[in-house]
């Protein structure tokens, strides 16, 4: 089943005068009432991790090399024994389909046709079932509670799903002040009111498009995969239940969790050596270093800054991933250097979704691969692999 976001040639047209992943944010901020781009934009209290994920690229610079014949280069990669088209995927975004119409499939459908990986979120508004019969390759990542019974089940779910990749977002012990969220007006049970009904008539696009057509079709949305059973409605009260008891989460579970999950294990939100290591010793296929978009401890320090330290710590072991704050092709090829193998990208693809549905997706993943396979060359690259620290250097 192919989602059609919309008129296709209409999202096309809208995809013409985009030139980098940046463009789609500016477009974003038009499409989307402003609480639902304030969700996806913000971060938590001074929004400091936040701009040091976007900064801390400029305190690395490339040393290019020369008269190499590059013409034979490719972007194409392999991670955990599949071959992908090029190093990056996309990032778990929670409540996608209120951004964009089915988002999480849009997401899934646009990633497999881009040849690249897609993380389902915990917090999506649609079943993992539904995600997984159109992309069963797809990861899935977990949202878990300190409670084994409730981590069994949701496993056993994955499984029985045909999922094979199961991610474990481990630094989410308690909800962050994301007060960026309320003075953008959105909230967690969504409440409805003047405010809301007013962004809802002034973005009709929006309104029509994305949230009267899934109110239409599939009823008023719920937290589908917190747990094994259907979470609460988007705008219910209970909605914080679903969020509770993940300060329990321990090692122990993440123990538990290996020896019940028979797929690829991945760990992500680890920014020390220490836990990187931990994570390891515990049958840890890889671990994704990541801050969580910067929407968890305000004040941690941007992924790239501790990258190399954990990739020399456990690279040689598994699979070191990063994500926060990646835009670029060169940005791609700075992580590569400072010894990750793979990026994970996520709020730029969820406003292409949301602008463009499936072309802006696939818009998306184009213009990071193209501009990944030019800067190889100007690099003095021809494959990934070859992207090492030789090539860069403190700015």
């Amino acid at each position: 089943m192919t989602i059609r976001s919309g008129n296709t040639d209409r999202s096309t047209r809208l995809c013409r005068d985009v030139l980098c992943l940046d463009d789609f944010e500016i477009k974003a901020r038009r499409h989307l009432p402003k609480p639902l781009f304030g969700y996806i934009s913000g971060a938590t209290e001074t929004n400091a991790s936040l701009r040091q994920n976007a900064e801390a690229f400029q305190a690395y610079a490339f040393r290019p090399r020369v008269l190499r014949d590059v013409s034979k280069r490719s972007t194409e990669t392999s991670l955990f024994g599949k071959t992908h088209a090029a190093p990056f995927g996309i990032a778990p975004m929670g409540i996608s389909a209120l951004m964009a119409y089915r988002g999480d499939i849009v997401l899934a459908q646009g990633a497999d046709q881009s040849g690249i990986p897609m993380i389902i979120s915990g917090s999506s508004l649609i079943p993992l079932e539904e995600i997984a019969a159109v992309s069963p390759q797809a990861w899935f990542q977990a949202y878990l509670p300190g409670e084994p019974d409730r981590i069994d089940a949701l496993i056993d779910r994955v499984g029985a799903a045909g999922l094979r990749t199961l991610l474990l977002t481990v630094d989410t012990a308690t909800l962050p002040n994301r007060e960026n969220n309320v003075r953008a007006g959105f909230s967690t049970p969504l409440r409805p009111g003047l405010r809301l009904a007013w962004q809802g008539i002034s973005h009709p696009r929006w309104t029509t498009g994305t949230f009267l057509r899934t109110i239409a079709r599939h009823g008023i949305p719920h937290f589908e995969n917190s747990y094994a059973t259907r979470g609460a409605p988007i705008i219910s009260s209970n909605v914080a239940r679903d969020f509770g008891r993940r300060d329990h989460l321990n090692w122990n579970h993440l123990e538990r969790i290996r020896n019940r999950w028979s797929g690829k294990l991945v760990v992500k939100g680890i920014m020390h050596p220490d836990d990187a290591a931990r994570a390891v010793d515990t049958g840890a296929d890889g671990v994704i270093v990541s801050n969580h978009g910067g929407r968890q401890l305000d004040g941690t320090a941007s992924p790239l800054q501790v990258l190399p330290e954990i990739a020399s710590r456990v690279g040689d072991s598994v699979a070191v991933m990063v994500d926060g704050g990646f835009r670029r092709g060169t940005d791609i090829m700075k992580a590569l250097a400072l010894g990750a193998c793979f990026v994970f990208v996520g709020r730029p693809f969820l406003y292409a979704a949301a602008v463009a549905g499936l072309p802006g997706v696939l818009k998306a993943a184009d213009i990071l691969k193209t501009e990944l396979h030019s800067n190889m060359a100007l690099l003095g690259v021809t494959e990934v692999g070859d992207i090492s620290a030789d090539y860069i250097t403190r700015a």
